[in-house]
């Protein structure tokens, strides 16, 4: 079996291995909803959230550096070679990184929407007069927010603040910085969701995360435009002045609001439901069948 690895870091849905030089980064079949990871496991997530950040890796590496280095477990040591690591790990390079959650909005809608009805701004930015529900934005607005510690909720900051956290961060660094991940946030976007249109998917928003190389270069790391870090449309049916279907967690978002007493216990067809809609954005997205 070689040697044992036990993950330096746990979040609700990632493993995170130290194997020395390099990192493996595992996504597991876990699903979390309004904070709380629930007792179903969704078969092959893990997988579909790994293939996929690989794709737009590989699909935006001409933009900026990523931390993957292979998904591969034969390139890993010989403990993640088994069934339980198979397609849903990543080995990937280290990174400090930067503790700034990047959120690019195309589209107005769940949190957004909600501030915009109140006083007509996201996050502070200010926006026109009359969007509807799900609108799509003259631009793609960036909104980053503090990155918390698992259980607590990140916070949005303006870009401005972004600048002075990463300051003393950073020092002499943190401006250049703060502009560096916001145009690499609205560049990623703008590729990435122009390609998903193409084939009838658009991305309402996602989040980035970056870090530094040793070198000092910015590079992308974390995972990237996955069901779980952005929300993907059909276009089929997209319709604004209302909330939209979604290729995510809606099934079990819906499920537990109208069965509170569920106890976090989802039933079978919720979870193939669930499990359907991860695959199917993937195929879509890629054009490929999914295969572990």
């Amino acid at each position: 079996m070689g040697t044992e690895f036990k993950p330096i870091k746990e979040g609700k849905v990632r493993q995170v291995y130290d194997i020395g030089e390099s990192l493996v980064i595992v996504a597991t079949d876990r699903i979390s909803a309004f904070d709380n990871i629930l007792q179903n496991k969704i078969t092959d997530k893990g997988a579909v959230l790994t293939k996929m950040s690989s794709f737009w890796f590989d699909y935006t590496k001409d933009i900026v550096p990523n931390h993957m280095i292979s998904t591969d477990v034969k390139d890993m040591p010989e403990f993640f070679r088994t069934e339980e690591f198979e397609g849903k790990s990543m080995k990937c390079k280290k990174l400090t990184m930067i503790p700034v959650e990047c959120i690019v909005r195309g589209y107005i809608t769940g949190s957004g929407w909600e501030s915009y009805q109140a006083n007509r701004t996201v996050c502070g930015i200010r926006l026109a007069e009359g969007l509807k529900e799900s609108d799509k934005l003259p631009q793609p607005i960036y909104t980053p927010t503090t990155k918390a510690d698992l259980g607590d909720h990140d916070e949005h900051i303006t870009f401005e603040q972004s600048e002075e956290i990463l300051e003393k961060i950073f020092p002499g660094k943190g401006a250049s910085y703060a502009a560096q991940i916001k145009d690499y946030t609205i560049r990623l976007y703008e590729k990435c969701a122009s390609f998903a249109l193409s084939k009838n998917i658009i991305i309402a928003d996602t989040k980035f995360e970056f870090g530094l190389a040793e070198n000092g270069t910015v590079v992308l790391g974390d995972e990237m435009l996955t069901p779980d870090s952005s929300r993907f449309w059909p276009l089929t049916g997209y319709t604004p002045g209302q909330s939209q279907p979604s290729f995510d967690k809606q099934y079990v978002r819906d499920f537990l609001k109208n069965n509170p007493e569920s106890g976090n216990l989802l039933p079978d067809d919720v979870v193939e439901k669930t499990a359907a809609k991860y695959r199917e954005a993937y195929e879509l997205l890629t054009g490929e069948t999914f295969r572990r």
